[in-house]
């Protein structure tokens, strides 16, 4: 058994829970906040036998789209008086960070 682990970005969150409950698949949400861009971040929890984990990452790669967006970055420190006009900065966002990982025991409490 395996426990799939999948870091995305919040915009794509609904569309993939919804396609992986199409396919059968249970998946726990945890909301979270990324670290660079400090934007909503989903983190996706599957638990499946180890023949499905290539469909949940195909499903996952199928729902979770690399963007380009435009941010301003962080004012850097300056003396009093002078002046700083920040030009955006073109970064990718989105897509997803998946881990796999070995569950040694998994048992559903009804």
């Amino acid at each position: 058994m395996k426990l799939v682990f999948a870091v995305i970005q919040g915009k794509d969150s609904e569309n993939l829970i919804s396609a992986l409950r199409e396919n059968g698949y249970r998946s726990t949400q945890i909301n979270s906040a990324g670290g660079f861009l400090r934007e909503n971040n989903v983190t996706v929890l599957v638990g499946v036998d180890d023949q499905f984990v290539p469909d949940v990452l195909r499903i996952v790669k199928q729902n979770c789209y690399t963007r380009t967006q435009y941010v301003n970055p962080l004012l850097p420190i300056m003396e009093p008086g002078e002046f700083y006009v920040p030009n955006p900065v073109e970064v990718q966002v989105g897509g997803a960070t998946v881990f796999v990982l070995n569950v040694r025991h998994s048992e559903r409490i009804l």
